[in-house]
């Protein structure tokens, strides 16, 4: 998988990770089922739209919720709180955003802080 590739998978990955968690197992929102493999069509524009889009239903999502609230559509675990699944989107966003600045070394060699 090039470092495009890649790029675009992790843009594709976070945006379906949002959904999974605050549309879908918070709000008990149904929606589409979003697919991370990366396809011949697929373009870094449209994963981008896409994940903007995202943001503003989690945003609106989250604005009218209380961090103590709890999942209305449970997925196989334990039932978790708002809070719970900002703090784990956090620390997925941070992990991945490492991934994506290992890429960018990668490409322009560039190193440091």
């Amino acid at each position: 998988m090039g470092s495009d590739t890649t790029l675009l998978w992790l843009i594709k990955h976070a945006a379906g990770a949002e959904t999974r968690w605050v549309l879908w197992s918070f709000a008990g929102e149904v929606d589409h089922v979003r697919d991370d493999a990366v396809g011949p069509d697929d373009t870094l524009a449209a994963a981008i739209e896409e994940y903007q889009a995202t943001w503003a239903r989690v945003d609106t999502t989250v604005s009218a919720a209380s961090l103590d609230d709890r999942c209305r559509a449970a997925s196989g675990g334990d039932e978790v709180n708002l809070r719970w699944i900002i703090t784990h989107l956090l620390e997925e966003t941070a992990r991945h955003a490492g991934h994506a600045d290992i890429l960018r070394e990668l490409i322009d060699g560039r190193t440091g802080r």
